[in-house]
């Protein structure tokens, strides 16, 4: 697979191992995350519904036969969730609003199933990557680490913001990790001034 974000690429160099040539491939599932080559999650997100799709339905089984709501919200958790979710630091960020939304709607009828409201993906994405980025910080052999402290405020307990000249790049890992830090870090200034 070729990212190239230029509107007119060329075609790629051929790639060979041995004597074979290596096929060039539009979308790859790599660790269950799907890849495309303009990396705009969609590929993923529409892998993500339709799984939760049929676990919901699963779901909905296990609600006909009058199991309890904590054991629904054990198997949403454990089923569910799990698959929803997974790696969303690395998509979270990134998805438009469109696939947000269904994915939000899924997340809303498994609630309605449960009985209680449960995280929607914004706030799911967002609470994993302050820890991750917390866990980054705390670990000085993080390849990381390095870049994260030097962006360290020297007036306060700030991270500084990376210049990002596209969209992508700003709404990636590390740009939106830093800006959700120091929304936290001003909350958290305001409870303590205002107590």
């Amino acid at each position: 697979m070729v990212v190239d974000f230029r509107r007119t690429a060329p075609p790629p160099v051929p790639v060979k191992i041995d004597v074979e040539n290596v096929e060039t491939v539009c979308t790859y599932k790599y660790l269950g995350v799907h890849l495309d080559n303009k990396l705009n999650w969609s590929t993923n997100s529409d892998a993500l519904y339709r799984k939760g799709q049929s676990r919901l339905y699963f779901l909905r089984r296990l609600r006909s036969f009058n199991v309890c709501n904590r054991l629904l919200l054990m198997f949403y958790q454990s089923v569910m969730a799990s698959v929803l979710f997974y790696a969303v630091v690395c998509w979270g960020g990134s998805t438009r609003k469109r696939d947000n939304g269904r994915l939000d709607r899924l997340v809303r009828k498994a609630g309605s199933v449960v009985g209680m409201e449960l995280e929607y993906l914004t706030t799911i994405a967002e609470r994993r990557t302050l820890s991750r980025l917390h866990s980054i910080l705390d670990n000085d052999r993080h390849p990381l680490h390095t870049i994260i402290i030097n962006q360290r405020s020297l007036i306060s307990d700030r991270l500084r913001s990376l210049s990002c000249r596209t969209d992508r790049l700003r709404r990636s890992f590390v740009p939106r990790a830093i800006q959700l830090y120091n929304s936290t870090q001003r909350e958290l200034s305001i409870m303590d001034w205002s107590a």
